[in-house]
């Protein structure tokens, strides 16, 4: 092939990536500004509003927390309102009138704040006239910005909400009363208003202040590591592992998408950018069209349940649960080994049963030569998780001495090293990334606000428990179909604080442990981008792959029924959290679970030395079911199970 077809089909594949990425990911479909100098003074903004988060973790200008969230959320609603045109047939080319006001209009919000602030908390949530139309404007605001950003789901929620705090006995403005456990006493928009607006219970609540740091920061922190070339030495890396082998380009498509997915945080986006190069190499090899696509999806979404970042989910579980960031990363870190060893054990069994090889090895790169060129990219994780577990310091000066170090480090090696300029457009495109989650986590604080208002969680906790009888099993599929219906369509953290606000009460009331309750909903939250109707992240992966959408997300959930059984595991069996182990019983459960997750895996594919009747996989699934208990007796009779299926297809296939 010639370097001008290179070019060409290269050419080709981006613009479909870029394609597929404005179809199923809302957050891309972004103006691209026609004029330089309106271009320019956009970049000079953005430049701007990160440089402040950043003066803000490094305590160099640190106002109060309510002038510093509501500064956070009108910057973001501003750059929201220049950024996303208003529908479809808006123009992408320039800002027009109507814009310009709702962001003078976001930019009034922190300025009233910043002026009456002691007057908002001497008057403790009891809002006067000015704060009524001011909190007014900040609410309609929200819910237009996340209208643009992410679609209809979180304001149409977030209307919902506000509805139902509104009716209810005499008290609300709206004279309705509800029945049964979701009766409340009924708020008027004044009160309603005071406490979305002036206190840290509503929109400038939990949500906004973990985007505000946490998530601010850790975007910040992955730009700069893909500007000096992250992404490429993930792909490099794990053709260098995996590539040669057996089903090698899926293998790879796993650890390159897990790695980054851990880093960027988005499962749409890192189906896109790592996809783009592993999907058609998957192809190649010979594995179809939906497989090649499940595959990317499954490993993508699963970059977020894969410490040690976590997509920044881990500080948002940490700050919610009010735990150190390393209770975290603990519990997770066996739940998300064991999601991406199903994965890669189901890939070895469909590359063994279809006989497709992996790339000519003299195609793969070396181990050597990309650590020789690359290895150093290594160095700001290292260091990062050091200041995380073991400076002393807080989390959010830990992201931030990370961020210098990374630049420092990218200076070791001509292939990373970045100019200012290279610097400057990586902190521009961290405040553009993070716009639309931080106005998702805006939008989410109204839903918030309005639980805490009415105790809305706490009843639908009872009516969970109602549901499922008090019995655990029924519980924990009423609070999955819960968790994956809050989370359909919606980025992985406001969906994960919905889930974390609504479901998880119900699993605590039970007596399950804080950590494993929301560490639960987290994992199903996720798994909605996987499971039709709306699984955004296997649509786009089959919008590269060229496969049946709806075909790749039923693939997506077989490739990742592992990952929907563990967090039943981790609740029957907490030590799979490693909470209060032994070195013994960590090592058995875990051995267990991998077990589990080979007889998973089998039934899935149907092979394992051969191709096996449909008896022995409903007898493999079954093993594996009885080891998401942990009692000995139901170990013994997995671990039995194990060794028959191992033995009888060997004892078949020699006759």
């Amino acid at each position: 092939m010639t370097e001008e077809k290179k070019n060409v089909n290269t050419e080709e594949v981006v613009q479909n990536a870029e394609e597929v990425l404005e179809e199923f990911d809302r957050e891309s479909r972004t103006r691209a500004f026609v004029s330089p100098m309106m271009e320019k003074i956009f970049n000079m903004v953005a430049l701007l509003v990160t440089l402040y988060h950043l003066a803000y973790a490094a305590g160099l200008f640190m106002p109060v927390t309510l002038r510093h969230r509501s500064i956070h959320v009108g910057l973001v609603l501003a750059m929201a309102f220049a950024m996303y045109p208003a529908t479809k047939k808006s123009t992408k080319k320039t800002i027009p009138w109507y814009d310009y006001i709702l962001i003078a209009l976001s930019l009034m919000v922190p300025i009233y704040m910043w002026i009456n602030y002691q007057a908002i908390i001497d008057r403790a949530g009891s809002a006067n006239q000015p704060d009524v139309i001011v909190g007014t404007i900040l609410v309609l605001l929200v819910l237009e910005a996340a209208r643009r950003v992410s679609g209809a789901t979180l304001p149409i929620l977030g209307i919902i909400f506000m509805i139902y705090s509104l009716m209810g006995t005499k008290n609300g403005l709206i004279p309705i009363d509800f029945p049964g456990l979701f009766r409340h006493r009924g708020y008027t928009w004044t009160k309603l208003i005071g406490h979305l607006f002036a206190n840290t219970e509503g929109i400038y609540g939990t949500s906004v202040n973990v985007s505000s740091t946490y998530i601010f920061l850790f975007i910040t922190f992955g730009e700069i590591m893909n500007k000096c070339g992250m992404g490429q030495f993930f792909n490099d890396i794990a053709n260098a592992l995996a590539g040669s082998s057996k089903g090698g380009p899926a293998k790879v498509s796993v650890l390159a998408s897990g790695f980054l997915g851990s880093i960027n945080g988005s499962a749409i986006a890192n189906v896109v950018t790592t996809g783009t190069f592993t999907i058609p190499l998957m192809k190649k090899t010979g594995y179809s069209k939906e497989f090649a696509g499940a595959v990317e999806a499954t490993a993508s979404v699963g970059g977020q349940i894969l410490p040690p970042i976590m997509g920044a989910a881990a500080f948002v579980m940490a700050e919610t649960l009010g735990v150190q960031y390393g209770e975290v990363i603990v519990a997770a870190v066996v739940p998300a080994l064991i999601y991406y060893v199903g994965i890669l054990i189901q890939i070895q069994m469909r590359a063994s049963k279809d006989n497709l090889n992996g790339i000519p090895k003299d195609q793969c790169p070396k181990v050597g030569d990309v650590m020789k060129r690359s290895g150093h990219l290594l160095i700001p994780i290292v260091f990062l998780i050091y200041m995380l577990f073991f400076s002393g310091k807080t989390v959010i000066f830990s992201a931030f001495v990370t961020i210098l170090f990374t630049i420092v480090v990218a200076e070791l090696r001509p292939s990373s090293r970045m100019s200012l300029k290279d610097i400057a457009e990586a902190l521009i495109a961290s405040a553009k990334s993070t716009v639309s989650v931080a106005v998702a986590c805006a939008s989410v604080g109204i839903i918030i606000g309005v639980c805490s208002l009415t105790g809305f969680a706490l009843n639908m906790a009872s009516a969970i428990i109602a549901l499922g009888g008090k019995n655990l099993m029924l519980t924990l599929l009423f609070t999955m179909v819960t968790c994956m219906i809050l989370g359909m369509g919606l980025p992985s953290i406001p969906s994960y604080l919905i889930t974390a606000t609504i479901a998880a009460p119900a699993l605590i009331q039970l007596g399950i442990p804080d950590m494993a309750a929301h560490m639960f909903c987290f994992y199903f939250a996720m798994f909605a981008n996987l499971t039709p109707p709306v699984a955004l992240a296997a649509f786009a992966a089959a919008g590269l792959s060229g496969g049946n959408p709806m075909k790749t997300g039923f693939q997506s959930v077989k490739l990742a029924l592992a990952g929907f059984i563990v967090p039943y595991m981790f609740v029957y069996n907490n030590e799979l959290l490693l909470m209060n182990v032994t070195l013994i019983s960590g090592i058995q459960v875990v051995i267990t679970s991998l077990i589990g997750v080979f007889l998973i895996s089998g039934a899935c594919e149907g092979y394992l030395y051969k191709k096996i009747p449909v008896i022995l996989r409903v007898v493999m699934f079954a093993g594996a079911l009885l080891l998401i208990d942990s009692q000995l007796y139901t170990d013994v009779l997995g671990i039995v199970v194990f060794a028959a299926v191992r033995v009888i297809p060997l004892a078949v296939a020699g006759m």
